[in-house]
C-alpha cells in the first residue's frame, strides 16, 4: 500500500464537484461584497446634479460595517443644518421610523406620522454598485401613500466621484446627484 488515498473514480468526481462548488460560492461571495471605495465623506457637486430647490449643500458620510451600510446626510439651507442617517443591511430587511430622503422642499411630500419604512440593499455589478430600495410611507395632499425609492450608488473607476441615481414611484424622471470624494487635505 502506498499510504495515499485510494478513492473510487466516482468519489473523485464528487470531491472535485464539491471543491469547485465551494470555489464558485467563495467567488460569488467576493463579488457580492462591499465596494470599499464608497466609504468616506462626499460633497455634492451642485452643477452636475439635479436641482435641490433650497438645499445649498449636501455632504454624505458613508461607512461599512459587515453587511451594514450607513449613509449619513448633512444638509444645509442658509444657516439651517439638518443631519440624518439611514442604515441599510445587505443581508436583511431593515425597518425604521426615521428614514431620511432628499426631497425638493416645494413638493409637499412629508413623512407619514408613525410611518415605518422598509428598506433593502444589495451589491450589484460585481460589488461595484450599491442598490437600495425603500418603501416609505408619505403624506400628500390626497392622503397617505407609500413611495418606493430605488437608488443606485455608483463609484467612479478612479474612486473620486459618487453618482446616486434615484427613482421615485411618484416621479417620471430620475434624480441624479454627483458627489466628489472629500480628501484629508480638503478637510484641513
Amino acid at each position: 500500500m502506498n499510504g495515499g488515498l485510494n478513492l473510487h473514480p466516482f468519489m473523485k468526481t464528487a470531491l472535485k464537484r464539491i471543491l469547485l462548488g465551494g470555489l464558485v460560492a467563495l467567488g460569488l461571495a467576493a463579488m457580492a461584497s462591499a465596494n470599499p471605495a464608497i466609504e468616506g465623506r462626499w460633497s455634492l457637486d451642485t452643477a452636475a446634479s439635479t436641482a435641490l430647490d433650497g438645499w445649498h449643500k449636501i455632504d454624505l458620510d458613508i461607512a461599512l460595517d459587515g453587511s451594514k451600510v450607513s449613509v449619513g446626510y448633512t444638509m444645509q439651507w442658509r444657516t439651517t443644518i439638518h443631519e440624518a442617517t439611514n442604515v441599510f443591511d445587505t443581508e436583511a430587511l431593515v425597518e425604521t421610523k426615521d428614514f431620511f430622503r432628499v426631497e425638493q422642499r416645494h413638493m409637499a411630500v412629508y413623512p407619514a406620522k408613525n410611518g415605518v419604512t422598509k428598506a433593502l440593499a444589495k451589491w450589484i455589478d460585481g460589488g461595484k454598485t450599491l442598490l437600495t430600495e425603500a418603501l416609505t410611507p408619505v403624506e400628500v395632499s390626497q392622503g397617505d401613500t407609500v413611495m418606493r425609492i430605488t437608488s443606485e450608488y455608483r463609484v467612479s473607476e478612479l474612486g473620486d466621484k459618487l453618482t446616486i441615481i434615484e427613482l421615485h414611484s411618484s416621479r417620471n424622471l430620475p434624480l441624479v446627484y454627483v458627489f466628489n470624494k472629500v480628501t484629508e487635505e480638503a478637510t484641513k
